[in-house]
């Protein structure tokens, strides 16, 4: 057998094992949305691979759907025009269905709008504090439903949109107007993007699950529904 011959097949054999595998490792991280890093992002992620996770505490302050007592609370740091956010959006919509109503799992959402990326984001994110403001925990959930269902992503939505979806979900369009052009809860979007980046945020969605006696399960990335249901499933054992 002439081995000079078979040579040129093997490697062709093994750089398409190579190619392939690159190719599956890149598809495994391409499930979140990149945060360009600063100085502050990385101290940050150093702080949280040693177990430490820097976040503020879950308060009635908070926009939470479910029961505030919950043997875990998942607390999503996301990005409306996010792809993977508006993903991960309907996965953590089916894991309240599920938890969500015998109390074992709330749900809390905090602003990370990236403006590097999605510079419609910001104000998006202000859009929902308007609803909260107007029509109070109920619509702040009906709007941020009907804000990832409508946009399409990576800064596609229209923001001549964001009053007719207040429209569809019942409010006050001029006062919803009124209160958007006001600018009044900028501070507070920031104030949650500051706390997702001293949690360790790098990246759209990034999420933390609090369990009752304090210990934090970072979620990086939209995982898909089985993966959060194992975790939970984990969790929640005697």
């Amino acid at each position: 057998m002439n081995i000079e011959k078979l040579s040129v097949p093997i490697a062709i054999v093994i750089a398409g094992g190579l190619i392939a595998g690159a190719l599956y490792y890149s598809n495994l991280k391409l499930n979140k949305e990149p945060l360009v890093k600063n100085d502050t992002t990385t101290a940050n992620v150093a702080n949280a691979s040693n177990g430490e996770i820097n976040m503020r505490p879950v308060s009635s302050e908070d926009h939470i759907l479910g029961n505030p007592n919950a043997q875990l609370i998942i607390v999503e740091y996301s990005d409306t025009e996010c792809p993977f956010c508006k993903q991960f959006n309907t996965t953590l919509r089916q894991i309240m269905d599920q938890y969500g109503k015998n109390g074992k799992v709330a749900w809390v959402y905090r602003h990370f709008p990236i403006a590097s990326l999605h510079s419609k984001a910001p104000k998006e994110a202000e859009a929902l504090e308007c609803a909260n403001e107007l029509g109070g925990a109920a619509k702040f959930w009906q709007y941020e439903n009907l804000i990832y269902d409508t946009t399409t992503s990576n800064n596609t939505l229209d923001p001549a949109q964001l009053p007719k979806i207040a429209g569809q979900i019942g409010l006050d369009v001029n006062a919803f107007n009124s209160c958007l052009s006001s600018g009044k809860y900028a501070a507070k979007v920031q104030a949650d993007y500051d706390d997702a980046i001293k949690a360790g945020g790098q990246g759209t969605p990034t999420s933390v699950i609090i369990s009752s006696d304090g210990t934090k399960t970072v979620v990086e990335g939209a995982q898909p529904y089985a993966n959060i249901k194992a975790t939970i499933d984990a969790l929640l054992a005697p």
